[in-house]
């Protein structure tokens, strides 16, 4: 898809620490009524779906009863994505995956449509996200060591033989949107200008995280 193929509005699925970037696949489970009605909607038009975070810890307010304005606010830099794999099941929710086309900026929200949140967007500043991806210089031997011990003080079980297996573009997509860091590390990581600051950027909070309590993390041991 090209910058021309992008919505100027487009609906909104907030999900607190789920990150989807740019050539990364999503899986999602669509239960929610109000979000049922986005993907049906996206499926009836141009099968894109804008994924972006809360900005606080409040609870969405469900029903709308109380207005937009209870809605908790969001981050300005979210994903587009596209519906690529979609299962019904037989009591109307749906297993889907969405594959990430670029980020983009919140401009301003128009209101609900069907119990969702639409809001019109601006993707001008990420048309790199459309293209080929420049080339990478980060050390993939460090962050596999930075991640091996993240994994076991966290004891993650890990198949290391696939990720051992992935290119550094792939890495530097799948890591990110599988750890699980906070909101604000997540959306670090979705922020980063490109590629590499995005390996430099994983790489600290690999490291940061991956120290017992008591360790000094900006002196690690050598």
């Amino acid at each position: 898809m090209t910058l021309a193929d992008m919505p100027a509005e487009l609906g909104l699925f907030p999900l607190r620490e789920v990150l989807l970037l740019p050539r990364g696949k999503l899986p999602l489970n669509v239960f929610e009524p109000r979000y049922v009605a986005l993907l049906e909607d996206a499926l009836a038009g141009n099968r894109l779906i804008g994924m972006i975070q809360p900005r606080d810890d409040a609870m969405d307010d469900e029903d709308g009863e109380n207005g937009e304005d209870q809605f908790p606010p969001l981050y300005d830099i979210g994903a587009v994505g596209r519906v690529t794999s979609l299962t019904e099941r037989a009591d109307g929710t749906y297993a889907v995956t969405l594959t990430g086309l670029a980020r983009f900026r919140l401009l301003r929200e128009t209101g609900l449509h069907r119990g969702y949140r639409r809001a019109r967007i601006d993707v001008s500043s990420f048309a790199s996200d459309l293209t080929d991806s420049a080339d990478l210089f980060f050390d993939r031997s460090r962050m596999l060591t930075a991640l091996r011990r993240y994994c076991s003080l966290r004891g993650f079980g890990t198949r290391w033989n696939v990720i051992e297996q992935m290119d550094d573009e792939t890495l530097l997509i799948t890591l990110p949107m599988i750890c699980p860091f906070p909101a604000a590390e997540k959306q670090a990581l979705l922020e980063s200008a490109s590629l590499n600051d995005r390996a430099r950027t994983l790489q600290t909070l690999l490291e940061l995280a991956g120290h017992e309590p008591g360790d000094d993390a900006s002196h690690p041991p050598v």
